[in-house]
């Protein structure tokens, strides 16, 4: 394996460069035919995902392959318009110089996708690297080997292994053998312990970085909230594909005498999308389930966890002996919720909602501000004021008010973390940028200002150049 990874590694330096000189013209024929492939292969993923975790055809096309799709049809549309050179500011130090940032490939690319969402997670980095004119080693999740298969298939269909190489296997086993090559850039998605690790491994080979990690992002509900709008979107946002989302809300704050109302709205929400009963919505062809079995086992544990120290469940908390095989968590809603509960100690990366209690809004403001930086928060309320506070007195990824979720899917702006959750940004072209170096070219003009202040220096003329150069910036300020 590592004979052939260093092979590879090989292979796509010596092709860099010619990769590197393609026009916007090329790039935009690999993509689209990247494209192609996608749309006429698309069945295969849908089958491949349900056997690697029972996601749903229908959640599997809009969570996955229409957004890929999206983030290739939006760099098709401005790639060219992306790579044109950008003129700087002139400069009266330099009145007949040109000064341009030109945008250059970063070379040869690390790309380590997800499990949770492995189609979309892949290829939505490799067409922004593809775009920015980089050579590609890219890693699919093992966790979702039947998804990594498809995805090995159709990057071979598309692309030459010297210029975009799909290697598999076990983070544990070839992860570290990756992350020693020195690559240019290295782009992962994952978890924060794993992206620290990445980054210590960057920082070696003097590799640029992305971290796409998550966290705990909070969802804070103002008094004067629409309950019913409210509770549909979060239930909605928490059980979309299981809660195995990195911007999914994790846990909610809520004013107290609110907090009774929307937990009972949000659980009738799920009974109406997943089964009335535990059981209908177990055997339910629309919920997904969890990666691993193990997952399920913490799940149980931060459940059984919180109520016992106290927390109330208004839905799910209810495991059957075959859960685990099944690799099924019940959609769960917890009241009572207290920060000292292991609930509250990482992401849960599941579909349970555990609600906090708060009397006052700095009361929640504070409670967020004291951890981590997440990689998205939501707000819902109605109060123009009250919601510009909260965005003011919090920092986070991303923000979204009155939904969740749905801030990933505009192409015109970033995508990324801040702090534990993440470094860097992706998406149209703030992904095409991430996999760029962008160069600053100054192109100097026949009369040369420089040429005053060139040695031997004398004091006694000092403060003639002075006055000079300040003449001559004045009247290229005013003539030109």
């Amino acid at each position: 394996m590592i004979d052939s990874l260093n092979s590879i590694f090989e292979e796509q330096g010596k092709n860099r460069w010619a990769v590197a000189k393609s026009t916007a013209k090329e790039r935009i024929a690999k993509i689209l035919k990247l494209r192609k492939a996608i749309v006429a292969r698309q069945q295969e993923f849908y089958d491949a995902v349900w056997t690697d975790f029972h996601k749903p055809k229908t959640e599997a096309w809009l969570s996955e392959v229409f957004p890929a799709l999206q983030e290739i049809d939006h760099t098709v549309a401005h790639l060219d318009e992306w790579m044109e050179d950008k003129d700087g500011r002139w400069s009266p130090l330099f009145p007949t110089s040109q000064s341009v940032s030109h945008f250059e490939p970063k070379g040869r690319v690390l790309i380590m996708a997800p499990w949770n969402y492995p189609f979309l997670l892949f290829f939505a980095p490799v067409v922004a690297a593809v775009a920015a004119g980089n050579v590609v080693i890219a890693k699919p999740s093992h966790k979702t080997p039947h998804v990594a298969e498809v995805i090995e298939s159709i990057v071979k269909e598309v692309f030459p292994q010297n210029e975009v190489a799909v290697v598999q296997g076990a983070g544990s086993e070839i992860g570290d053998t990756l992350l020693a090559l020195p690559f240019d850039h290295m782009f992962f998605t994952g978890s924060p312990k794993i992206g620290a690790h990445v980054a210590e491994c960057a920082a070696k080979v003097h590799a640029g970085v992305t971290l796409e990690l998550g966290g705990k992002s909070p969802a804070i509900v103002l008094e004067d909230v629409n309950i019913k709008d409210a509770a549909k979107k979060l239930a909605w946002g928490k059980t979309l594909n299981a809660g195995q989302t990195c911007i999914a809300p994790d846990y909610l704050l809520c004013p107290k005498k609110l907090v009774q109302p929307l937990a009972e709205k949000i659980a009738k929400n799920i009974a109406q999308m997943y089964g009335e009963t535990e059981e209908a919505r177990r055997l339910s062809e629309n919920f997904v389930h969890i990666v691993e079995s193990n997952t399920v086992e913490r799940h149980q544990s931060l459940i059984q966890d919180a109520i016992a120290k106290g927390a109330t469940a208004v839905i799910g908390a209810q495991f059957a002996p075959e859960d685990i095989e099944n690799r099924y968590t019940p959609a769960t809603i917890l009241m009572g919720i207290t920060a000292d509960m292991h609930i509250m100690d990482s992401e849960i990366f599941g579909p349970i909602l555990p609600i906090i209690a708060y009397e006052n809004i700095d009361e929640a403001i504070q409670f967020v501000q004291v951890r981590p930086k997440p990689l998205a928060l939501y707000i819902f309320g109605k109060t123009e004021n009250k919601i510009n506070e909260v965005i003011a007195r919090t920092t986070s990824g991303s923000a979204c008010v009155n939904h969740c979720i749905l801030q990933i899917a505009n192409n015109s702006v970033p995508f990324g973390g801040v702090g534990m959750s993440g470094t860097g940004n992706y998406h149209g072209i703030y992904g095409f940028k991430t996999f760029s170096h962008e160069r600053n070219v100054m192109r100097q003009g026949a009369f040369d200002t420089m040429q005053f202040f060139y040695p031997p220096y004398h004091k006694d003329n000092e403060k003639s150049l002075r006055a000079k150069m300040q003449r001559l910036m004045k009247f290229f300020l005013k003539n030109f």
